[in-house]
């Protein structure tokens, strides 16, 4: 299961989520860019902040995100969960596939793999 951010802003329930579509949506339409965080954090945090109501409230007005970022207890530990969330579709998508191992696609290579250290 996915790591979400569940609050209520004036009685009305929010869901906080990223998934694969989700990221890729930033990424994608929002030129969200995670390598250039550092260097960017004004453009980037309410980005990632943003991109976090795409999964299940897309249509949310970027007036009422920024309302609700406004409003938001405790900032830093709040940024400190999306960035934790965030990684989850890129771990998830890494992972070996769970279940019926007969199922499972095994592959090799024609040379040899030096090791990186």
């Amino acid at each position: 299961m996915s790591k979400q951010i569940n609050f209520e802003y004036k009685g009305k329930p929010y869901c906080l989520e990223y998934t694969r579509a989700s990221v890729k949506y930033m990424e994608q339409n929002m030129g969200f860019n995670p390598n250039d965080i550092q260097d960017k954090l004004m453009t980037r945090l309410p980005q990632l902040f943003r991109g976090a109501f795409v999964a299940h409230h897309p249509d949310i007005k970027n007036k009422v995100v920024e309302a609700i970022y406004d409003t938001m207890d405790d900032k830093t530990g709040l940024f400190k969960c999306l960035f934790e969330m965030y990684n989850d579709p890129y771990n998830e998508m890494l992972e070996s596939p769970k279940g019926d191992k007969g199922n499972v696609v095994t592959w090799t290579t024609n040379w040899n793999m030096e090791d990186e250290d």
